[in-house]
């Protein structure tokens, strides 16, 4: 069994950091808007900040609009025909697994699980919504870019639990 690196200083500590505040933030987007799907409240008007999350009710009419617009037929097919008609399991199950994937990245559990499984989530409406004149690098920059990389670099293992489950493990830890 080989050992594992020791962390080298300067840039190495700086870069794990980094990926650290890449993942809790990310995590924090995760679980807002499934606290916004379980509270059913979107809006929020503080007076000196307002904004936005995405309740059920949202989210259905996101994947309404997209599957409605896509060039991409059989997914198109598949939310028209399999996820709208049966949203009621649908919605409970995005909540979950939106639930799932933001404790995972803000405790650093199975981070990279975590990371593919917001990607699984939001991959098939970008390409749905790919070709509709949207902004350029809305969903790749603020969604699938942080989430690629939090599934490739194994951010959970610098303050998240993943670094206290890859030793049990050998070191063979895949998230």
């Amino acid at each position: 069994m080989t050992e594992p690196r020791v962390a080298a200083p300067g840039s190495y500590r700086v870069m794990t950091r980094m990926f650290t505040v890449l993942r809790v933030f990310t995590g924090l987007v995760w679980l807002t808007n499934a606290i916004a799907k379980i509270i059913d409240v979107g809006n929020y008007d503080f007076g000196f900040i307002s904004f936005n999350l995405v309740t059920r009710g949202v989210a259905q009419a996101i994947a309404t609009d997209a599957s409605s617009k896509t060039y991409i037929a059989p997914l198109g097919w598949a939310y028209q025909n399999l996820v709208l008609p049966n949203w009621g399991f649908f919605g409970v199950f995005l909540t979950i697994a939106e639930l799932a994937i933001g404790l995972g990245l803000i405790f650093g559990v199975a981070t990279r699980l975590a990371a593919v499984g917001g990607l699984l989530l939001l991959a098939p409406i970008w390409l749905m919504l790919l070709h509709t004149g949207g902004y350029l690098w809305e969903y790749p920059a603020e969604d699938l870019f942080p989430l690629v990389m939090l599934a490739i670099v194994p951010a959970g293992r610098h303050w998240g639990c993943d670094a206290t489950l890859a030793p049990r493990f050998g070191y063979r830890w895949l998230f």
